[in-house]
């Protein structure tokens, strides 16, 4: 063996070769040769924004890979689209206004986006300016939906009519309330209809003894996340003994406050989490 020669040389020269090889190859690939299945499975998760406004504008491949019912499981509508108040908006909403201005249409294009599920939804969050048309929609065209978020806005506005949309959600298993308004009888038709419902989060909203008697009495065996609700102290006593039988209890960080009708018109929703 010649004294220059050292162990691993050559197998660095072929790894040197096989780089060049493969990146030859990745220069001669095309964005439309990409698997299909690939493509479903990253645009689902980018987000709705980048879903209609970005991710079809790139090439054919991607156009068609983002009308894939499997991309929309999961409807996450900004809490504005098109803003109650001219201050309060979302990137998607200032898009969809500067692409559409005075022609744009929130059921029309909230109905628009529920049918690319093609009944498929798992997740739903709902605009505040969701109109009963599309609620109503949204609720028919989403058997399937399992996670289910309303923004305070939306439950104050809408709060006589979804209820009675709850039992077209029979696959029910979570709901993020923004508000108590209506509270008590969401819970009885959950009760009713949704059977395999386990966890409600409805934390940073008022929470008082009716509203909390309510959710032990109409779902005894649910996960309940109250945290830093006001309406009732973290160690109330009588509210603690009532919960004792619940599996997962969070109330940590709540207060007893007078109720205030402010505290319900603009309850946020977690939109963070995923369930699907």
């Amino acid at each position: 063996m010649p004294s220059n020669y050292y162990i691993g040389e050559t197998s660095s020269k072929h790894s040197n070769n096989d780089s060049e090889i493969d990146h030859s190859k990745m220069e001669g690939r095309k964005w439309e040769e990409l698997n299909m299945d690939c493509l479903v499975n990253v645009f689902r998760r980018v987000g709705m924004e980048s879903l209609l406004l970005d991710v079809p504008f790139v090439c054919k491949s991607w156009y068609k890979a983002s009308l894939d019912p499997n991309c929309w499981e999961c409807l996450i509508f900004p809490k504005y689209i098109k803003p109650d108040y001219i201050w309060e908006n979302s990137p998607l909403g200032e898009r969809l206004m500067m692409e559409y201005q005075e022609s744009f249409c929130v059921t029309a294009f909230i109905k628009s986006v529920v049918a690319r599920s093609q009944r498929r939804a798992t997740v739903l969050t709902l605009p505040i300016c969701c109109t009963e048309e599309a609620l109503e929609y949204a609720a028919n065209e989403s058997p399937s939906l399992k996670d289910l978020r309303l923004h305070g806005g939306l439950l104050f506005k809408k709060s006589t009519i979804i209820p009675k949309l709850i039992s077209k959600w029979k696959n029910l298993e979570m709901m993020s309330l923004g508000s108590r308004h209506n509270m008590e009888e969401i819970l009885v038709q959950i009760s009713l209809h949704c059977n395999n419902f386990i966890m409600l989060f409805a934390p940073h909203i008022y929470v008082g003894k009716d509203e909390a008697t309510a959710i032990v009495t109409s779902l005894p065996t649910l996960s309940l996340d109250v945290r830093k609700c006001i309406g009732f102290e973290e160690d109330d006593a009588e509210i603690l003994a009532l919960a004792s039988h619940i599996p997962t209890f969070m109330c940590e960080g709540s207060i007893y406050e007078e109720y205030d009708t402010y505290l319900d018109l603009d309850g946020d929703v977690d939109t963070g989490y995923y369930s699907g």
